[in-house]
This record gives C-alpha cells, sequence and structure tokens, in this order.
C-alpha cells in the first residue's frame, strides 16, 4: 500500500520507539474514577427511590421470591461465560486455546478496567494485555481485544430492533420517537461497523484513518505511528475475513448469549419482585436503554442513563414504578456494581500470570 503520509515534528520530542512500552496505570487517578463512578451511582440510586412512595418500596422488596433473585444471579455469571465463549471461539480460529471459564474472567475484568481506564478503548487494551499474557500472538490479542465488543453491539442492535418494532405495532411509540430511536440505530452501526469499508477500500480507508489519527495526535502533542495504524487495519481487515464461511458463527453465539442471559437477569428481578413482563416489553425495555447508553458513551457503564430510561419506559408499558425502580436497581446492583468489583479483584490475580508470548510470523 503505497501512501505516503504527513511528517511529524520531532523537535524536542521523544520517538515513537519509546513509547512501544506502555505507560504504568497511574493508582491515584483510577481511584479518583471509581470513587466519581462511585458517587455518580450512589447519586442515582438515591434520586430513583424518591420518585416513588419508599413505603411501597419496602413492601415490593419484602415479598420479593429471593430463589429468583438467587437465579438472577445465576444467569448474570452464564452471561459473561458467553463472553468467555466468544473469546474461546475467536482464539480457536488462530489456534490457540483460551478456557471459557479464563475468557470469562478476562471479560468482566477488562470491562471493570474500561470504567476506569479508557472506556471501551480500555477494555480492548486490558483484553489485549491478558491473551497476550497467555501465550497468544499479537495479532490474534488484538482481535480479541476489538472484536467481541462489536459482536455485543451486533447483539444489542438486534435486541434494540426488537424492541422498537414490538412499541410500533403495538402503537406504544410516537413518530418522532421512532426517528430518534432510527438515527441512534444507524448512528451505532457507523460508529461500530464503518471502518469494515476497509474490506471494499483498502487504501482509501487507511487513508482515511491515517489522516485523522494524525490530526488527533498533533492536537494532543503526542507521537503517532503511522506503521501502527496500518498494521491495526490490516490486522482488522484480516479478523473479518477470518470469519468468512460460518466461522463466525460461534464467537456471535457468544456474544447473543451474554445479551440475552443478561436479559434473563432482568426479567427474573422483575419476577422476584412480583412482575412478569411479556418478551416485547423486555425486549422494548432492555434494549432501548442500552442503546441510549452506546451513543451516551462519555457516562462509563451508562451509570444515570440506563436506570433512568429503564424505569422510565417500563413504567410507560404498564409495569407499576415501584415495581420498576425496585427491579431496575436490584438489576442494575447484580449485572453491573457487583461484576465491577468482581473483575477489578480478579485483575491482579490475571496480570500476575505469566505465559510465553510468541511473535507474529511474518507475512
Amino acid at each position: 500500500m503505497d501512501i505516503t503520509l504527513p511528517r511529524l515534528r520531532t523537535t524536542g520530542r521523544k520517538n515513537v520507539a519509546d513509547f512501544e512500552i506502555e505507560k504504568p496505570q497511574d493508582k491515584k487517578k483510577s481511584w479518583r474514577v471509581i470513587v466519581i463512578l462511585l458517587l455518580l451511582g450512589l447519586a442515582v440510586n438515591l434520586v430513583l427511590p424518591k420518585m416513588m412512595d419508599i413505603r411501597h418500596a419496602i413492601e415490593v422488596i419484602r415479598e420479593m421470591t429471593w430463589w429468583a433473585v438467587a437465579l438472577a444471579v445465576v444467569a448474570e455469571v452464564l452471561a459473561y461465560l458467553g463472553n468467555g465463549y466468544c473469546l474461546n471461539a475467536l482464539l480457536d480460529l488462530h489456534n490457540h486455546h483460551l478456557s471459557i471459564f479464563e475468557g470469562a474472567m478476562i471479560s468482566v475484568t477488562s470491562a471493570s478496567i474500561g470504567l476506569v481506564a479508557g472506556g471501551w478503548i480500555g477494555a480492548a487494551a486490558a483484553t489485549y494485555r491478558f491473551v497476550n499474557k497467555r501465550g497468544a500472538s499479537k495479532s490474534s490479542a488484538t482481535i480479541a481485544g476489538i472484536l467481541p465488543s462489536m459482536l455485543v453491539n451486533a447483539a444489542i442492535i438486534f435486541v434494540s430492533v426488537v424492541g422498537i418494532a414490538f412499541l410500533a405495532f403495538t402503537d406504544r411509540i410516537t413518530q418522532s420517537q421512532l426517528i430518534q430511536y432510527g438515527i441512534f440505530l444507524l448512528f451505532l452501526i457507523i460508529f461500530t461497523y464503518g471502518y469494515l469499508l476497509a474490506l471494499v477500500f483498502p487504501t482509501g480507508t487507511y487513508k482515511l484513518v491515517n489522516w485523522a489519527l494524525w490530526n488527533w495526535a498533533r492536537l494532543r502533542k503526542k507521537p503517532y505511528d503511522p506503521a501502527k495504524t496500518k498494521q491495526n487495519v490490516n490486522t482488522m481487515i484480516q479478523a473479518w475475513k477470518s470469519l468468512r464461511k460460518g466461522s463466525w458463527f460461534r464467537p456471535l453465539l457468544g456474544a447473543f448469549a451474554y445479551i440475552l442471559f443478561d436479559m434473563a437477569c432482568l426479567y427474573l428481578i422483575f419476577f422476584a419482585a412480583g412482575h412478569q413482563v411479556n418478551l416485547g416489553v423486555l425486549f422494548a425495555g432492555y434494549g432501548i436503554p442500552f442503546l441510549i447508553a452506546k451513543i451516551a458513551f462519555i457516562l462509563p457503564g451508562g451509570v444515570g442513563v440506563i436506570e433512568a430510561t429503564m424505569v422510565a419506559l417500563f413504567t410507560s408499558l404498564g409495569v407499576p414504578k415501584e415495581v420498576s425502580i425496585v427491579a431496575v436497581i436490584g438489576f442494575r446492583l447484580i449485572s453491573f456494581w457487583l461484576t465491577t468489583f468482581v473483575g477489578l479483584g480478579l485483575s491482579p490475580f490475571l496480570t500476575r500470570k505469566k505465559a510465553a508470548l510468541p511473535e507474529d510470523n511474518p507475512a
């Protein structure tokens, strides 16, 4: 690929090679982010109960079916095992074995790290490090870091479309809301899969990505390595080519398993609170809030966005407000807060584990 690259000023700066070893994460900064996240979550969980009569909430909690809550926790464990299966299937395509259980631990830990360091980019980087540390090649680790989130987004898009279609067919959505959700879906599709144009226009895509990243690096006064960008684009092209001829099915199955078991967790919490939601309401009440949270990516983990949107949607769809608030808070305690602290607790264990690091074979 013969591309003329913009020249960078190097006076007074380090060379790109000086930045190849990643700097250790600032622990003080990480703890500040965790504290902010906790305060934000605490604020949300304190504000939501103010929207209802606290006596009704206590009554809902007292009458909850606790074996259903236990099943909800099991469903969330199965959700992350689905993510582990996705990683397992992706690495199998590159002849590297990673157990489903270990993949689940990497998944939950990477998600937790992403909350305090860089969002989905930080989560992808953490997955890369953990997988590479377990003996996978750099190209395989790159695929493991990037593709699972894209496949999970495909599952979220599917659930959202089903939920929006349910609302449209039952006349529970206005035309303006339909247009708004359609724009959200289009934005998420472009943001997630836009660079797959590289499969059709590899040279043009590389020029565009290189131009954008070069200017972004110049704006931030950071060094930039165009060769690394070229390598990453080529890696992604090869990754998607490797998913041809049906080999995409197992990784996609793992991604869908994660979303469907996460939905099962939500359903079981509603069941425990004494209300059975039908599938259409469940798809809409789950898919649309997560779709909006993907757009509002500034808030880590969709804190505040998911809770408020879920309560509003389920209440508008006929679920009693007290049940909606208790169920949504309970769901987020299990699916977000519990898994976040489990992931942070697993991080030292995954970081300590060592393995031989193979180099990629030259092309």
